[in-house]
């Protein structure tokens, strides 16, 4: 259960903390310097720059994007099927009820 039992590495690694500056992150910025014009300081902050990383979370386009277009190749081929199936079957077996047509 350890975190280097038998050999074992964990699952993940935890980036070290000197990485994330909050200059890098136009954002955070801005809050830093609206506490600062009131006379705070935020000195956690730094915590918040990691969700503000692209490479972990993309940008806000990406993650809209993959929210509504997550399962968007499989749903609309489950769709063409649907639709090919269902005229296929209506044109071998036609509907028996006539209606004067």
């Amino acid at each position: 259960m350890g975190g280097g039992a038998h050999g074992h590495e964990p699952p993940y690694k935890i980036p070290d903390y000197r990485i994330y500056k909050v200059k890098d992150v136009p954002e955070l910025v801005e809050t830093e310097r609206a506490l600062a014009s009131l006379g705070l300081k935020d000195p956690w902050l730094r915590n918040e720059v990691w969700r503000y990383n692209p490479k972990e979370f993309g940008t806000e386009s990406t993650r809209f994007k993959s929210l509504f277009f997550r399962g968007f190749k499989l749903g609309f081929g489950a769709f063409v099927l649907t639709v090919v199936g269902t005229t296929i079957y209506d044109k071998m077996y036609p509907s028996k009820h006539g209606h004067g047509h």
